[in-house]
């Protein structure tokens, strides 16, 4: 599939150390005409998912289909993302999947990439403007509407009468906060407007940083004097943040908090009472699906999903694999668990034995 002089290159690079050959696996055999494809990952921080999931799933399927691979991270570092993808297209991958840190800097990765006759499949996130060939993520406008419908259950169920809630929103430069947002204000801003809910404040956190998080939630619960009766928490990282914060205050378990990502920390709060939701994501399916589609593209075919999405900054329709999320409250952290996305050695650890037990978690 690579040229010969791509592939000299490649060797040149790998000889040298580069960052090309962290990560990178080879299947048994003759390796020469074998296709390659190139993952960069967003970081490791906001979200555990990327490293224990993500990366596991995609190796998983890139070694069944007998493809080389490099997958890489970029640590929330810009100019390690674009050095990472220029190592990657000189090393000669077929195909770049990417899950972009803003839009900008992930157009102009995947321009660069389209211009060397490379293609290209944004993963998870959606880059504005950009020209990848294929989307592969979830249905974040519903992830969000989840969360909503989500709050106003627990909002529900703990009786608060106009109950005042506050927004923390994921970062403002990726595209599924703004599509998550969308969705839950669908669910909440009617209550607001017809004065059920008060509208609390709001804001969107920085590269979703669960630290500032909390530096937000602390100034949030001070500017209302402690009048804060849920919280949209756009993941359970910024809800983990918010709890931290309840905790400091006396107030957790009182304020139902949502997430998204069903990572243990955010299924462990829920367990013990101090989140009320938070939305499950199937990461083996996203996974297979990019990996099914970057493996057709790197052998030259085509696939066609049937679905699209439309980019509104691009003007064009993007073909898409778009899957659904599901709702988890406490009664339902076991299906997490029998899905094998978290294991109950992991969740089911100290003080949260009992509560696992409680929650039908064998």
């Amino acid at each position: 599939m690579r040229k010969g002089i791509v592939a000299v290159a490649a060797v040149g690079l790998l000889a040298a150390g580069s960052l090309t050959a962290c990560g990178e696996e080879s299947g048994p055999g003759d390796t020469a005409d074998r296709p390659k494809i190139g993952v960069i990952l967003p970081d490791s921080k906001t979200s555990g998912r990327w490293e224990n999931a993500d990366r596991k799933y995609l190796e998983e399927a890139f070694k069944a289909a007998g493809v080389d691979y490099d997958i890489q991270n970029a640590q929330d570092d810009k100019s390690r993302f674009q050095t990472i993808a220029d190592q990657m297209i000189t090393s000669g991958v077929d195909v770049l999947m990417i899950v972009n840190l803003d839009s900008g800097t992930g157009k102009a990765v995947l321009d660069r990439a389209k211009s060397q006759g490379i293609a290209t499949i944004d993963y998870d996130r959606l880059t504005l403007g950009g020209s990848a060939e294929y989307y592969v993520s979830f249905d974040n406008a519903n992830v969000g509407r989840l969360q909503g419908e989500g709050l106003v259950k627990c909002l529900g169920d703990s009786g608060v009468d106009k109950p005042v809630v506050a927004y923390l929103n994921g970062g403002k430069t990726d595209n599924n906060a703004t599509l998550f947002h969308a969705g839950y204000d669908s669910v909440l801003k009617p209550k607001f407007d017809s004065g059920e809910y008060v509208k609390g404040p709001e804001e969107w956190v920085k590269d979703w940083d669960n630290a500032e998080a909390a530096t937000v939630f602390e100034q949030m619960l001070t500017q209302t004097n402690g009048k804060i009766d849920g919280v949209l928490a756009a993941n359970d990282g910024l809800g983990n943040a918010a709890i931290s914060i309840l905790k400091k205050n006396k107030l957790n378990g009182e304020v139902p908090v949502t997430g998204q990502d069903a990572d243990v920390q955010g299924l462990q709060n829920i367990l013990a009472g101090d989140q009320c939701m938070t939305v499950y994501k199937a990461i083996k399916k996203e996974a297979d699906a990019a990996a099914d589609l970057a493996v057709a593209l790197a052998r030259g075919e085509k696939k066609e999903t049937g679905q699209t999405v439309r980019d509104p900054e691009g003007n064009r329709d993007v073909q898409a694999v778009l899957l659904e999320p599901q709702p988890i409250h406490k009664e339902n952290v076991k299906d997490v668990v029998a899905d094998g996305f978290v294991s109950k050695e992991q969740l089911c650890t100290d003080a949260f034995t009992a509560l696992c037990s409680e929650a039908g978690i064998s």
